[in-house]
C-alpha cells in the first residue's frame, strides 16, 4: 500500500512540473515585451538606464530627439541593449526631412540587431494631434477679445495657371503628418502664391497670402484675420522679430475678401461632411506612412490618446495606447484592443504622465496595477514613458517605486507560469457609427477636432459609462464598418442608439 501511496504522489508530482513546464512554454509561444523608454542625450546616460533595467525588462524604446540626429551614439545605445539581453525599437519623427535618415537606419538596423529590432516608432500621438493641436490667438497683439485656444482647419489655395490645390490641414500651423490633404498639381515655377485659410469653430478666420519658393522662403506675406463682426486685422511680412499688427475697421475692409464669402467657402461644413474627413484624413496620413511601406516590412509603431481605429487605418501595425492624465483604464484598452482584433493588428500600451510636474507618473502601485490588467487584457508591448523636459534624476523621471514596481511585474506576472497572457478577454463590443471620429475623453471633446459634441455624442457617452461599468475591461469599442464587420467576433454586441 505505501509503495502504491508513493508512486502514486510521484506520478502526481511528475505531472505537475509537466503542467508547469507547458505553462511555461505556453507564455513563451506567445510575445510580450515590457520596458522603458530613454529620453536622453547620449549613449552614456542610455547605458546607465539599460544597466538599471535588464535584469527584469526586455524591451528598451529609445525615444530620444537628440539622438535622431547623432546616429553613431544611437548606434551605440542599440548595441549596448542587445547586448544586455533588451530587445529594441528606435523612435524617428515622421516629417519629410527625417526621411532619408530613417530609410538608412532602417536598413543597418535590420542587419545588425536582426529580430531584436522590434521596428521603428514611427511619429507620435498623429490622431492625437489631429483633435488637438491649436493656434493660441490670445497671445497675438490688438486681435479684440479671443481669448481661448481655438481649432480650425486651414485650407491651402494656390491660384492662377501655374497650380491649383487644396490642403485641408487639421491644424492652423504646417505639420504635414497631421495635415489633410486633397491635390491636385501640375508642374510649376520656383515661385508660388501661396494663400492659407484657416477657420475656427468661433466665426474667426485667418488667411495667410504670400510667394514662397522650393525652400518655403515665405516673401511679401500678408497675414489677415476676420472677425464675425466684421473686424480685420492685418500684419505684412513673415515672422519679423517685432511684428506690427494693423487693425482695419469695419468701415476699411472692402480692399479685402468678404468676410461672408471666406466663411461660405470653408471646407466640411456640416457633420454629413463626416465620412469625407475620414477619407481625407486616412489618404493624407497614408502619404507619411507608405513611403516606409514601399521599401520594407518593418513593424512602425506609435503611440496615441484618441481615434486608435484610424492610427492602425493610416499604416501602423502596433499603437501604444496611452494610459495616463487619470483617464479610464477600461476604455482606453477597450478602444485599442477593438480597433486591433477587427483589423488584425497588434497593441499595446504606454504608461505615460499622470501629473503635468514632478513627480509626472502615477505611483509605482498604480503603475504595477495597469501593467498587470493590461497584461492579462492581451497587451503585446507594456511600456514606461520616462521623459519630461526638467529631468534631474540619473534615470529621467523613474523613481525607485517605478524600478520596483517594474522588477515585481516581472517576477510575480510575466515570469509567473500561473499568470496566463490575454485571460481577460472580451465578452461584449460596443458599437460606434463609422466614421464618427469623436475623441470620447469627455462629454465635451471634439469630433475630428472641427464640431463640438452632439446628440449623438451623449447618446454615446451614456451607452459607454453604462457598458464600461457592466463589463470593465472585457468591452471592446468598435465602429460600424462594412470592411471590418463585427457579427460573430462577440458573443455580445451593443450599438451605440441601442434602447434595450
Amino acid at each position: 500500500m505505501k509503495r502504491a501511496i508513493l508512486f502514486a504522489a510521484i506520478v502526481i508530482f511528475l505531472l505537475l512540473i509537466s503542467l508547469v513546464a507547458a505553462l511555461v512554454i505556453s507564455k513563451r509561444l506567445k510575445p510580450f515585451y515590457v520596458g522603458v523608454t530613454f529620453g536622453g542625450s547620449t549613449a552614456a546616460e542610455a547605458k546607465q538606464l539599460i544597466d538599471r533595467v535588464k535584469d527584469y525588462t526586455n524591451l528598451f524604446v529609445v525615444q530620444s530627439g537628440p539622438l535622431q540626429s547623432n546616429i553613431t551614439e544611437l548606434e551605440n545605445t542599440c548595441d549596448y541593449a542587445v547586448k544586455s539581453g533588451l530587445n529594441i525599437i528606435v523612435y524617428f519623427g515622421s516629417y519629410e526631412g527625417q526621411r532619408n535618415t530613417t530609410a538608412a537606419f532602417i536598413d543597418t538596423a535590420r542587419e545588425r540587431w536582426g529580430s531584436h529590432f522590434l521596428g521603428v516608432y514611427y511619429g507620435d500621438e498623429p490622431s492625437g494631434k489631429a483633435l488637438d493641436v491649436v493656434m493660441r490667438l490670445d497671445n497675438v497683439p490688438n486681435l479684440g477679445n479671443v481669448t481661448a485656444d481655438q481649432y480650425g482647419v486651414t485650407i491651402s489655395r494656390t491660384t492662377g495657371s501655374i497650380r491649383t490645390s487644396k490642403t485641408f490641414y487639421f491644424s492652423p500651423i504646417f505639420l504635414g503628418q497631421i495635415s489633410l490633404e486633397y491635390s491636385d498639381s501640375v508642374s510649376y515655377n520656383i515661385t508660388i502664391y501661396y494663400p492659407n485659410d484657416t477657420y475656427f469653430p468661433n466665426g474667426t478666420i485667418k488667411v495667410l497670402k504670400g510667394y514662397t519658393d522650393y525652400d518655403y522662403d515665405f516673401k511679401n506675406c500678408e497675414d489677415l484675420t476676420y472677425f464675425p463682426n466684421g473686424t480685420v486685422t492685418l500684419h505684412k511680412g513673415m515672422l519679423p522679430s517685432n511684428p506690427t499688427y494693423v487693425v482695419t475697421d469695419r468701415g476699411d475692409i472692402s480692399q479685402f475678401e468678404p468676410y461672408q464669402q471666406l466663411w461660405d467657402s470653408r471646407p466640411f461644413q456640416t457633420m454629413d461632411d463626416m465620412p469625407a474627413v475620414a477619407t481625407a484624413y486616412v489618404k493624407t496620413q497614408q502619404a507619411t506612412t507608405d513611403w516606409i511601406r514601399n521599401q520594407t516590412d518593418v513593424k512602425l509603431f506609435t503611440s496615441d490618446y484618441v481615434l486608435y481605429w484610424w492610427d492602425y487605418q493610416i499604416g501602423y501595425d502596433v499603437v501604444l495606447a496611452h494610459l495616463g492624465w487619470n483617464n479610464t483604464v477600461a476604455q482606453e484598452i477597450g478602444l485599442v484592443r477593438g480597433a486591433a482584433s477587427l483589423q488584425g493588428k497588434s497593441w499595446g500600451v504606454i504608461l505615460t504622465w499622470k501629473y503635468k510636474e514632478p513627480p509626472y507618473l502615477a505611483s509605482g502601485d498604480e503603475i504595477y496595477d495597469q501593467m498587470r490588467t493590461a497584461y492579462e487584457c492581451g497587451a503585446e508591448y507594456v511600456v514606461v514613458f520616462n521623459y519630461a523636459e526638467n529631468m534631474t534624476g540619473p534615470y529621467g523621471i523613474l523613481q525607485p517605486e517605478h524600478f520596483d514596481a517594474l522588477e515585481r511585474f516581472w517576477r510575480d506576472v510575466v515570469q509567473n507560469p500561473f499568470v496566463w497572457h490575454g485571460t481577460t478577454k472580451a465578452e461584449a463590443a460596443l458599437v460606434l457609427p463609422k466614421d464618427y471620429g469623436w475623441g470620447m475623453r469627455n462629454p465635451q471633446d471634439t469630433i475630428w477636432g472641427l464640431w463640438s459634441p452632439d446628440n449623438t455624442s451623449q447618446q454615446i457617452w451614456t451607452q459607454l459609462q453604462s457598458k464600461l461599468q457592466q463589463y470593465g475591461s472585457k468591452l471592446d469599442i468598435v465602429y460600424d464598418d462594412p470592411a471590418y464587420p463585427v457579427a460573430g467576433k462577440y458573443p455580445n454586441i451593443i450599438y451605440w442608439n441601442q434602447t434595450s
